[in-house]
């Protein structure tokens, strides 16, 4: 009798691949209900990032939570979908919108499909600091485990939200803004932005909100003509301390403020002198 084992195999491979792939197209298009039919009553969807188990019952919701809000987010896949029997295997990588670039979420799934439907996922996620500028290498990769139960896709909403509220409203211009308020006005805890600016973006409340101060600083001095006073452009910007607003400033330009106005005054200079004549 010959041997169909390799035949079933192959078969079983091409059915597990049919069905992520086409999983994977739901949720790229967003449609929540493509994607919920495609688990098994029984799944259980293993998030070892939040530490935690998802059944069928919770799965909307949990969803709900996790998918793209907008058909530019999609995830950055770092290889291609394999396949092995009833079990397939995905790599990406979701990159934090409000952290600049600068932080990523590397996410790997094992998906197991049983009677044509998805009925184990075991997702793992660690958090990488792309250009880890002065951390140490012990620093570059943060615990897997969400301490307030946030996924990987939910932490990249929230910068997202944070960036987008300091740049439409621009709070820091406020020399008493607080966490407190932050929170409440971009729609989220205390602790959650805590988590999000500590943990993940690794820079503190005030260190973030000083950056902004900054660059908005930055932008009002190309437009600002001579004589430029820089103090008061600072306390215009937000700053309650022209100490702080030094530090800050010379951390990110590696020029004083001083230095700084001058090298701008004189490239100024020179874009105002008449052509010269032939």
């Amino acid at each position: 009798m010959p041997d169909i084992a390799p035949d079933d195999d192959r078969a079983q491979t091409q059915a597990t691949g049919d069905v992520v792939l086409d999983h994977h197209l739901c949720w790229k298009n967003r449609n929540l209900e493509g994607v919920l039919a495609h688990y098994h009553p029984e799944i259980q969807y293993h998030d070892f990032f939040q530490n935690r188990v998802v059944t069928f019952d919770g799965l909307r919701e949990y969803l709900q939570e996790t998918m793209p809000r907008g058909s530019d987010e999609n995830i950055e896949h770092s290889d291609r979908i394999r396949v092995d029997g009833d079990t397939a295997f995905i790599q990406y990588c979701i990159t934090l919108r409000g952290g600049q670039g600068l932080v990523s979420f590397r996410t790997s799934e094992a998906i197991t499909v049983r009677d044509g439907l998805i009925w184990r996922v075991n997702e793992y996620a660690s958090l990488v600091h792309e250009h880890p500028t002065n951390r140490s290498p012990s620093q570059a990769i943060r615990p897997t485990v969400s301490r307030l139960g946030l996924s990987p896709h939910q932490l990249g909403y929230m910068a997202k939200d944070l960036q987008q509220y300091f740049q439409d409203q621009q709070p820091y211009l406020d020399h008493e803004l607080d966490l407190q308020r932050v929170a409440k006005e971009c729609g989220y805890s205390r602790n959650q932005i805590s988590y999000l600016l500590n943990q993940v973006l690794g820079q503190s409340f005030y260190r973030y909100v000083n950056h902004a101060r900054l660059q908005h600083l930055l932008a009002a001095l190309d437009k600002t003509p001579p004589p430029i006073r820089i103090d008061e452009l600072a306390f215009a910007a937000g700053f309650n301390s022209l100490s702080a607003f030094y530090s800050c400033f010379r951390q990110h330009t590696g020029l004083s403020p001083k230095a700084y106005v001058k090298q701008i005054s004189c490239v100024h200079a020179r874009k105002t002198l008449p052509e010269p004549k032939h």
